[in-house]
């Protein structure tokens, strides 16, 4: 029978279940890509600050996916990445460091719906209503799209984590590599119906506005490329929704396949590799795929990194 401490500050990570063979490769594969997503997003986010061409709202909105990503990895990947190198007696946590990483896990998920939601509200201005759009998407449309998309998810992560943190605390271990809401809430005896609940309700919602605006507003968009005659705007809309399309499906996937695994307790181990490649597989490659398929950005590169000619001593 399990030993209860009541509301311990110092809980434990159960971690990632691999063989000692695969703690090292393992290893290195998320080290590589904590790395690239740094850099990459860094790179990108930056790149659209400095080059006043790309002062366009397709671009500044976009900037809150990589800002997103370097926040949620950051706090997640460093301590995941210290853990798998710990005996697992080792990989203690506070519960307040807990709480803080499972807000940021929330927070990530949850906003890089919203952030592509907002997207897909620009693209969906600029192909159906493009002599309206200078006027629509100002700077002050912006800041207001910008704040509610992390707003809305601040204040409903904030509610469900605050429903947790309510329950008194009996067990210390937390079942998972990382701190997340359903791990909290499963080390108190107390009932979790109203966590449940809300949690259910919020996924459900999210889920539904989420795909929901998806399928409103591409089915807009296609309906206006079918009737349109003009092929330079169907390229353009082909190009630039085909871009945020796939962004969007890889984070919808990931997110899906932990979810549904979460139904299957027998693939744990798979699940908890899932939640990990949820934060690491859309943050590098959101980037990547933006990059290459907008032509404003790989114009700003290849001028950012032209070699100058260099001028003759004599």
């Amino acid at each position: 029978m399990e030993n209860c401490t009541y509301n311990s500050f110092t809980l434990r990570l159960e971690g990632l279940n691999v063989s000692e063979d695969s703690v090292h490769p393992l290893f290195l594969f998320f080290f590589f890509s904590y790395i690239i997503i740094m850099l990459i997003n860094a790179g990108i986010a930056v790149l659209v600050f400095i080059d006043k061409n790309l002062h366009q709202p397709m671009y500044l909105l976009f900037c809150n996916l990589p800002v997103n990503d370097i926040v949620g990895n950051s706090i997640m990947v460093p301590r995941l990445l210290i853990d798998m190198l710990r005996p697992p007696s080792e990989r203690l946590i506070s519960y307040y460091e807990c709480l803080v990483q499972a807000f940021s896990t929330h927070m990530f998920g949850t906003t890089s719906h919203t952030v592509l939601m907002i997207m897909a509200f620009d693209r969906y201005v600029a192909i159906c209503d493009p002599l309206r759009y200078p006027s629509i998407m100002t700077n002050k449309t912006l800041i207001k799209l910008t704040a509610s998309a992390w707003g809305v998810a601040f204040v409903c992560v904030g509610i469900l984590l605050g429903l947790t943190i309510r329950l008194n605390r009996c067990r210390t271990l937390i079942t998972n590599p990382f701190c997340d809401n359903a791990s909290l809430f499963k080390l108190s005896n107390e009932s979790a119906f109203i966590n449940n609940v809300y949690g259910l309700t919020f996924t459900v919602v999210l889920f539904t506005a989420s795909i929901g605006s998806m399928v409103l507003t591409y089915t807009k968009i296609t309906v206006v490329c079918l009737t349109s005659k003009n092929k330079s705007l169907n390229s353009k809309a082909l190009k630039t929704c085909s871009t945020h399309l796939v962004v969007y499906l890889i984070m919808l996937i990931s997110g899906f396949i932990v979810i549904i695994l979460h139904r299957f307790p027998q693939y744990s181990d798979y699940r908890k590799l899932c939640a990990i490649l949820f934060h690491i597989i859309p943050g590098s490659l959101n980037p990547i795929i933006y990059g290459v398929q907008s032509a404003e950005i790989c114009k700003s590169l290849s001028k950012l990194f032209r070699s100058k000619p260099v001028l003759p001593l004599f």
